[in-house]
């Protein structure tokens, strides 16, 4: 037998951590780190009596981020208890939604010119409900889209230290942390297309400000469910499903989901007898080995013995909530992109860095508003002032000027006030002292001299002080203008347009 060819199958179910003040269900303090054990409650350790109560802005946060992932927001919903053990599992049950979810039938599209250049070919029809398509084109962009099923909300568990030696121990500080857990259709074919889904929901989800995202936390971790469609002499197989747990990086989700590839089409080749495509087993990933590793086989649902949680009652999504939670999503990061190049003419670059926080894109968008040139005022955000934050680990919140100063140092240049070397120095100086370019510019006595009659006189002392220099240019040394016009911008202190400058000394040694 021979396998004519195979496909890759990823579905992902991605763990994301919300930035509510306080825990899910009780008045812990939301936040990550400090000592283990210290920010825990009879509630989120399910102590005997405890009562449960959904935190304020919890299920907002939740509609937000179904939203800004394009997913219809349900108006009725309750939550379920998910019954499973495991040792950070404090009450052996998991606060979480079954059967009616917060947020369903979601997409997220894929910017095709992210994927590898193998895989960037494609028609232009997007995935639907009922028609799995390839891609689709959105203002002129071509993407793929991948469905989202539902995004419930539930709880975060404990979390398991194992120190080198025998012992190991328990954090419940994570007990009770507000989750969205999102779950997509199997709708990636390889495992870039996986982390490439991960990285966008992460930029979508930190735009709107639902979640920190950082995968070195644990704020955001992904399980993906991997499985092959085989055809082999003209028979279609299903190897069986692969869930790879909590992968925390996007090199670590590209790497897993390969090995397990491989490792499936391996085993369907070698041990037919063993094969069962409808069996699922839980893999870990051992990141040293480079190797997925089997955890157990995966409960199903019946094991789970899902029950509607009794202590907290099912309620009503209110249309006000619905309305606030979509005032907080705004423009996502992509639309921003395309018009951000489409009404300033940026390239793909400047508009991939001024929209990597939402801060940042107002900040610039602030700046570009009266500005005589947009190009450079995107040049000077990202070529100084990033610079300047990245150096002392800082954000664009940080900084003490504000786009109205940037917009006055690019205006101030494009009037030939100043010149673009001199612009550095009154960037330098107002990041010193916040104040405006032209106040700057005023003290210091910097503003450029164009009138030509006043730099004549400076060109005309230069050329006669230099009889050197202008044998020099007759003998055929071109490069003598620039020394010239070295001198004349020395003798006008750095005053003198170096525009008028320039075809002055020109014109002059061409008289001569």
């Amino acid at each position: 037998m021979a396998i004519d060819k195979y496909e890759i199958v990823i579905g992902c179910e991605i763990h994301t951590q919300l930035l509510t003040r306080t825990k899910a269900f009780c008045a812990c303090e939301n936040r990550y780190g400090g000592m283990p054990n210290t920010r825990v409650c009879p509630v989120c350790l399910g102590l005997p009596g405890a009562m449960p109560r959904i935190s304020k802005g919890y299920v907002e946060l939740g509609a937000v981020a179904g939203l800004a992932l394009n997913c219809n927001i349900a108006r009725f919903t309750k939550f379920d208890r998910k019954h499973y053990f495991y040792p950070d599992l404090a009450k052996g049950y998991q606060i979480t939604q079954y059967d009616i979810p917060l947020c369903t039938d979601g997409h997220v599209d894929l910017p095709m010119a992210k994927y590898p250049k193998e895989q960037q070919a494609g028609g232009e029809k997007c995935r639907t409900k009922n028609f799995k398509g390839e891609d689709c084109i959105i203002d002129g962009g071509k993407y793929r889209r991948v469905r989202i099923e539902r995004i419930h909300l539930e709880e975060d568990v404990g979390k398991s230290l194992h120190l080198q030696g025998a012992h190991s121990y328990i954090d419940y500080n994570r007990c009770g942390t507000p989750l969205v857990e999102i779950v997509t259709k199997p709708d990636m074919t390889s495992p870039e297309e996986a982390a490439l889904f991960m990285e966008t929901v992460q930029e979508i989800l930190r735009y709107v400000e639902v979640t920190n995202g950082n995968l070195e936390e644990g704020n955001m971790r992904c399980d993906a469910n991997i499985n092959l469609n085989v055809w082999e002499d003209g028979k279609l197989y299903h190897t069986p499903i692969s869930e790879i747990k909590n992968l925390n990086s996007f090199k670590a989700i590209r790497e897993a989901c390969a090995y397990e590839a491989k490792r499936q089409l391996k085993e369907f080749q070698e041990d037919r007898q063993e094969f069962n495509a409808g069996f699922k087993v839980t893999m870990g990933w051992d990141e040293a080995k480079g190797e997925t590793v089997v955890q157990r086989t995966k409960n199903s649902f019946v094991d789970y013995r899902f029950v509607v949680e009794p202590d907290i009652k099912p309620f009503s999504v209110s249309e006000e909530l619905v309305s606030r939670a979509a005032s907080r999503v705004g423009e996502l990061p992509e639309a921003k992109r395309t018009r951000l190049k489409k009404d300033y003419g940026l390239s793909d670059f400047d508009v991939e860095t001024l929209t990597s926080s939402r801060d940042l894109a107002v900040w610039f968008e602030e700046a570009a508003k009266g500005a005589k040139d947009v190009k450079k005022v995107a040049n000077w955000i990202l070529a100084e002032l990033l610079a300047v934050l990245n150096e002392k680990r800082e954000t664009i919140n940080d900084v003490s000027i504000t786009p109205a100063h940037i917009t006055n140092l690019v205006n101030a240049i494009a009037d030939k006030k100043i010149t673009s070397a001199q612009g550095k120095t009154v960037f330098a100086k107002m990041l010193e002292n916040s104040k405006m370019p032209d106040e700057i510019i005023k003290e210091e006595g910097m503003e450029s001299v164009s009138d030509s009659g006043e730099i004549e006189k400076i060109v005309d002392q230069i050329i006669a002080d230099n009889p050197k220099a202008v044998a020099d240019f007759k003998g055929g040394k071109t490069n003598v203008v620039g020394w010239l016009m070295g001198q004349v911008m020395k003798a006008s202190k750095g005053k003198a347009n170096p525009g008028v400058a320039t075809k002055l000394v020109q014109e002059k040694l061409g008289k001569l």
